[in-house]
This record gives structure tokens, sequence and C-alpha cells, in this order.
């Protein structure tokens, strides 16, 4: 890659999944088909909610907001992915990576934020149950959403800021799928340790402190529900927050592996695996335990569904 007039950069070259072209075809049909079902799934729940006046509450008005995100973040990540199956590199526009790495970040921080506020909206659910409807009012839970996007677009803008700044001078190639931060640092020629200092500490502010928060609210929901005498009070207790307990689980745990994982492991190319974890299967899994754990849900989206069929009547619940 060569400097054009000073530091602006022509593009950069996506390397892709270097497989056999039969199993590049395979993973291209599954991934297409991933892809597919999660538009459905995320959309049907975004719509449902929407349509079922019973569901404005704010739990399932976050509920909206995480599956509104996961619709928006597949659009930016599987695309590229898909089309990684189907050549062996990928060329894209310097101002194309920074639009890509800064709408990632973006939903990223957004959802890490935003499970910390639906865990905190089950703590008062569990741990303060009569005052929870003034503690919890809609107002609060749409300023609640409200902060959850502008924080993640706002950290994402401050990251972007500081990598934009820059300078690259060496090769173009990134071994990944798309544009992220760790492999823009490592092809650049100027001093990176303000960046590195940036991404971390906004790191340890986004994705840090609202696990802080969840493992605080958690930690005080099984205190709570260990004190309820009857099995049939605990159970239905744990019931209100284990879906989003397990989508808790699986996100944070693909995030911090990849962000806390052995430096070896990068020589094993097992960077672009990780990534398809948590861009595309945590997605797929969100609306499917969402699903099948919540009844209030698989009533309002059977009903959403069959509404809408000309021959639901004649179809008993």
């Amino acid at each position: 890659m060569r400097n054009l007039s000073g530091d602006g950069i022509v593009e950069f070259v996506l390397v892709d999944f270097p497989t056999s072209p039969p199993l590049q075809l395979l993973l291209f049909v599954l991934f297409l088909i991933i892809f597919l079902l999660t538009l459905l799934e995320n959309a049907l729940i975004v719509s449902t909610i929407w349509l079922t006046p019973s569901l404005h509450r704010p739990m399932y008005f976050f509920l909206g907001h995480l599956s509104f995100l996961e619709l928006w973040y597949i659009n930016v990540t599987v695309p590229r992915l898909l089309g990684a199956f189907l050549t062996q590199e990928h060329r894209v526009s310097y101002v194309g990576c920074m639009t890509q790495l800064y709408f990632f970040i973006a939903l990223a921080c957004t959802e890490c934020v935003l499970l910390a506020v639906m865990a905190y909206d089950r703590y008062l659910a569990i741990c303060e149950p009569l005052r929870y409807p003034s503690l919890m009012p809609f107002s609060m839970a749409i300023r609640l959403a409200a902060s959850s996007w502008g924080s993640g677009f706002f950290s994402s803008m401050m990251k972007l800021l500081f990598i934009s700044r820059l300078s690259y001078c060496g090769s173009n190639i990134i071994n990944h799928f798309f544009c992220d931060i760790s492999p823009l640092l490592n092809l650049t020629c100027s001093n990176k340790k303000q960046a590195e200092l940036v991404d971390f500490l906004l790191a340890l502010v986004m994705i840090l402190l609202p696990l802080m928060a969840v493992v605080s609210s958690y930690a005080a929901i099984i205190a709570t529900i260990l004190r309820i005498p009857t099995a049939q009070g605990r159970h239905k207790a744990f019931s209100t927050c284990a879906s989003h307990l397990a989508v808790v689980v699986i996100y944070y745990s693909s995030t911090l592996f990849t962000y806390a994982r052995p430096q070896a492991m990068y020589t094993f190319n097992h960077n672009k695996v990780i990534s398809v974890l948590y861009t595309v299967i945590v997605p797929f899994l969100n609306p499917a335990i969402y699903c099948l754990r919540n009844k209030e849900v698989k009533d309002a989206l059977r009903k959403t569904v069959l509404g809408r069929c000309p021959y639901s009547r004649d179809i008993p619940d």
C-alpha cells in the first residue's frame, strides 16, 4: 500500500477464508441460511412487541431494542462474511473500512450497555416488586435505552477519532474478513500507543463496567430468589430472568474471550473463527433463547404469525 497525498490511504485488502471451493460453497450456504433465519427471528420479535399492547412494558421494550440492534449488527458484518466464502480476498476503501469499523464498534458497545440495563430492570422487578412501577416507568425505560445507544455510538466515535489519525505506509493486507481494531493497529507505521490506550480505557468502560453491573444485579437477584420459601415461587422468579441470563453468558463469554485470549492464538488464525461466533452465532441464538424461555413472547409471536394467516381462526390454541 502506498500513501497518496500525505497520509491518504487508497484501500485495504481483506484476506478471506483459505479453504477448498466445495467447503467454501457449503459454508456460504450454511451461513446464508443462518443469516436469513436471524433476520426473520429478530424482525418477528420487533414487530410482535410493536403490535402487541400487552408487551408494551420496559422488559419487552428493551428486548425490542436488542432485537433491532441484532438486525442492524448482522447487516453490518454477515454480508462481508458471506463474501469471504466466495473470494480469496476483498478490497475495501479506507473510508469504507473506517465506516464499517465505526458501526461495528458502536453496535457492540451498545449491546454491552443494553444488556446491563436489562439486568438492572430484572433486578428491580424481582428485588423491588412493589416499587417497580415507580422506579421503572416507561419514561425511564426510554431514557435508559437512549443512553445505551448514545454511549455506544459516542464510544465508537472516540475510538475512531484516534485510529483515523494513524498513518499507514507499509502492507495493506488485513488477515480478517472485516475491518477490526487489532489488525488496523498492527498495520500502522506511526506511534499507536495513544490509540491503544484509548481503546483499552474505553473497553474497560464499555465492557467491564456493564459486566460488573450485570454481575451485581444477578448476585442480588439470586440472593432474593433463595429467600423465597416455596420451590414454585423460586422457579417463577428465576424464569423471568433466565433467558436474559443465558444471553448475557453467551455474549460476554465470546466477547471476553476475544479480548482476553492468549496472544499465541493469533498465529493459528483463530481470530476469524472467534469473530464468526460473536457476529453470527450469538445474534442467531439470542431470539431463539428468548422465545423458548418466555411464554408471553411465544404466545404473542404465535398470535402475530397466525393472526395474519387467512385460515388462522380454524387453528386451535
